[in-house]
């Protein structure tokens, strides 16, 4: 199996790191201290075509593969605007692929171009407080009421719901008792964030100030019948055929990251000079780096093997979740590792790294934690009996 990158993937690289390379670690060091959404970054992204790249070509995509998104995805991650520049535009490049899926050619059309335009952004309302990962218990309701329903609940972690007009909203329109199966009953909209019936509290958070996280409490929010995804009740399985481009997304944004922070801890290792060498001569400095070199580009091929087989129609679960482990873990890795080889100044913000290694965590974290994609690992491809 080749993943060396085609003439034309290549193309995809090299232009999207010019276009980021306009956005330097100063620009991107305000943005970390203002908490200023990347307003410019996002339309420079979306003029260039890039916000559209796994969407049809009938509505304004590039209609590529989630290879060529994880390739796009990847540079934006290791340029200096890190996790803040992939999650300006990371709704846009995963959240509208149950639209292209599964929605009406006249949802399509109503949606997806001001999506490819970056005229519409939207945000992704499923986590909620009391549910975590435990989708299939969410509170959030969703009524008939005439010819459409009215949704009352509360969403977290919602991430760019300052900036958003639409939602992608995961509501229970069945109540769990009368369902077969708690997957059932659950419903997914893609509709207006009325501020008249949402209420947005954005979460003070310790990196990515930029791109805004939050609780959206909803009351009485009108959904037209228009707006339901594909057929009542089916919505957690729609939502799935999103999940495993997303890992394999989390994961090459965590690569990227790491492998920004590597260059600069590199970098600093060949200029520090202490008791008169340059501290890269060290084993103990050049050790740690060499061994995360090899890391991440392990985990860069995971990541190319899972989206290699989801363009292809295959099963790629246990290799997205892989992909994403790895790169999730290995990329706060090597931001560990490129503040400490600084030493005190990686402590500085000047240097950058603790601004990487803050948000490194995300790809941790978000959007499943590392022991969940372990124990997916262990039961469904070891065998082994399910621990929860």
């Amino acid at each position: 199996m080749d993943f060396t990158l085609t003439p034309e993937q290549q193309a995809i690289r090299e232009n999207v790191e010019r276009l980021c390379a306009g956005f330097d670690d100063a620009y991107w060091l305000d943005r970390d201290d203002t908490g200023e959404f990347p307003a410019d970054f996002h339309r420079a992204m979306a003029e260039a075509g890039w916000l559209g790249i796994a969407m049809p070509e009938e509505y304004g995509g590039a209609d590529l593969g989630v290879t060529e998104a994880a390739i796009l995805m990847h540079a934006v991650a290791r340029s200096s605007g890190a996790m803040s520049a992939a999650s300006a535009i990371h709704i846009n490049i995963f959240g509208p692929h149950p639209i292209v899926v599964f929605g009406t050619a006249e949802q399509k059309g109503r949606w997806l171009p001001d999506l490819v335009k970056g005229e519409a952004i939207s945000c992704f309302g499923v986590t909620e407080p009391d549910a975590g990962l435990n989708t299939t218990r969410i509170k959030t309701k969703a009524e008939r009421s005439g010819n459409g329903w009215v949704v009352n609940g509360k969403k977290i972690w919602t991430t760019t719901a300052q900036e958003a007009h639409k939602i992608m909203l995961l509501a229970r329109t069945t109540p769990l008792e009368n369902c077969r199966k708690p997957t059932e009953g659950l419903s997914l909209f893609y509709t207006d964030l009325d501020r008249k019936y949402c209420d947005v509290r954005e979460i003070p958070k310790m990196g990515r100030k930029a791109v805004d996280s939050n609780e959206v409490f909803i009351d009485g929010l009108p959904v037209p019948m228009d707006d339901l995804i594909g057929e009542e009740g089916k919505g957690f399985r729609y939502l799935l055929h999103s999940l495993n481009p997303e890992r394999v997304l989390v994961g090459v944004e965590g690569i990227g990251i790491g492998q920004n922070a590597l260059a600069r801890a590199v970098r600093y290792a060949k200029d520090r000079v202490v008791f008169d060498r340059p501290i890269g001569m060290n084993q103990s400095i050049q050790h740690p780096l060499a061994e995360i070199w090899c890391e991440l580009e392990a985990a860069w091929l995971m990541a190319m093997h899972a989206a290699a087989l989801y363009d292809s129609g295959q099963d790629c679960g246990a290799q997205a979740n892989a992909a994403k482990y790895l790169g999730g873990e290995l990329g706060f890795k090597a931001c560990q590792q490129a503040v400490m080889t600084h030493g005190g100044m990686g402590y500085a913000k000047e240097f950058h790294v603790e601004r990487l290694l803050r948000e490194s965590l995300i790809c941790r974290i978000a959007p499943i934690s590392p022991q969940m994609i372990l124990n997916y690992i262990s039961e469904r491809v070891l065998g082994l009996p399910r621990s929860y």
